[in-house]
């Protein structure tokens, strides 16, 4: 069952891509996602959006590192290829890129992952901090094919104002 996201979010997907069910395309604790049209060598690029309320003092850096720690339990291999802070005091984000080795339906697949992280206020609850995780998974040789796509979504996230109401 996809998860919900601890606060709302609109966003605009870049041309062709389209949304899929997650539990249909096997990631049930996402909220969101979205498929590239053109798959590479049997492995579809994909978006992800996830998130949950961090009621801790964990810094989005300690949060995007708690992550490669869980995805280090299902890949054959996880290294962490950059790391940087993003956005500002009042809008603060982090980024990381990870290149992953993974069994992926019986094939061994070579993938790079980019991950951005925003730490957002409950618009009802603005003493409640949520961290959304966007996530572009492609292979390693199609990733910087699609980089641009996804840095293009990342661009219009932004808190779904009109939701509260």
């Amino acid at each position: 069952m996809p998860t919900t996201l601890p606060v709302p979010i609109e966003f605009e997907l870049p041309e062709g891509w389209r949304a899929a069910p997650p539990d249909e395309v096997g990631a049930p604790g996402a909220a969101f996602v979205a498929l590239h049209p053109q798959p590479d060598d049997g492995f579809t690029a994909n978006i992800t959006i996830d998130g949950e309320y961090r009621p801790d003092e964990a810094t989005l850096s300690e949060i995007a590192h708690e992550s490669v720690e869980r995805l280090r339990q299902s890949a054959t291999s996880v290294v962490v290829t950059g790391r940087r802070e993003i956005g500002s005091e009042d809008a603060p984000g982090f980024t990381q890129t990870l290149a992953v080795s993974a069994v992926i339906g019986g094939v061994r697949r070579d993938l790079v992952q980019s991950q951005v992280y925003l730490s957002m206020l409950d618009v009802a609850d603005p003493r409640r901090r949520a961290v959304i995780r966007l996530v572009l998974t492609a292979s390693a040789s199609q990733h910087s094919a699609v980089l641009d796509d996804f840095q293009d979504f990342v661009r219009t996230v932004r808190p779904d104002t009109g939701a509260a109401s």
